[in-house]
């Protein structure tokens, strides 16, 4: 009838600090890649990391509402990324005024990367601040999903998955960021050119 022995009660704790543990190694072997994704969301190094400090803590308190055979990695973005929702409408509320450090932004670096392509050529043409203030322009929700699906590589589903929204949202933000990215760049490109 569901009746608890003595011995019931210790194995009962054993095995859920057994799974504990388990959750927690599992979820800090994917520290790099939420790191990773967190320096592209926020603008420095120390953003980013109180930002995942934040997550593992948020994680770490409510393990036991992952479901196991699920998407940890998932899981934990979309934690990250809660997190970086509400800090963006804090900072909203109150905009920083610091100025960016360099190589803040993922763009300019992109581009640098790519090689003797046309990006090259733009890229000559772009000033960090041009691609930082074009990246500035592209709004919150537009930025995450770019961030996400462009950057870090995860497919619509996944980027939905994370930031709780509709595949076809996550189609309808991505074009329409892309969008705004790109006018943002032609018309910085265009006007270093003048």
């Amino acid at each position: 009838m569901g009746e608890t022995t003595p011995e019931a009660e210790p194995r009962k704790l054993a095995e859920e600090a057994r799974d504990r543990v388990r959750f927690e190694e599992e979820a800090l072997d994917l520290a790099d890649q939420v790191y990773r994704v967190a320096r592209r969301l926020v603008s420095s190094r120390e953003e980013a990391e109180d930002l995942v400090q934040e997550a593992y803590a948020r994680a770490f308190r409510s393990w036991q509402s992952f479901q196991p055979g699920t998407n940890l990695r998932a899981w934990l973005f979309r934690i990250l990324t809660n997190l970086n929702i509400d800090r963006g409408r804090r900072l909203q509320r109150a905009p920083d005024m610091q100025p960016l450090e360099e190589g803040d932004y993922f763009l300019y670096n992109k581009l640098e990367e790519a090689g003797d392509t046309p990006e090259e050529r733009v890229d000559e043409r772009l000033s960090q601040d041009d691609a930082v203030g074009a990246l500035a322009a592209v709004p919150h929700d537009f930025r995450d999903v770019i961030v996400l699906v462009d950057i870090g590589d995860f497919s619509y589903a996944d980027g939905g998955q994370i930031i709780d929204i509709a595949l076809r949202t996550v189609r309808s933000r991505l074009h329409r960021g892309r969008r705004i990215l790109k006018r943002e760049l032609a018309d910085r490109t265009v006007g270093s050119t003048a």
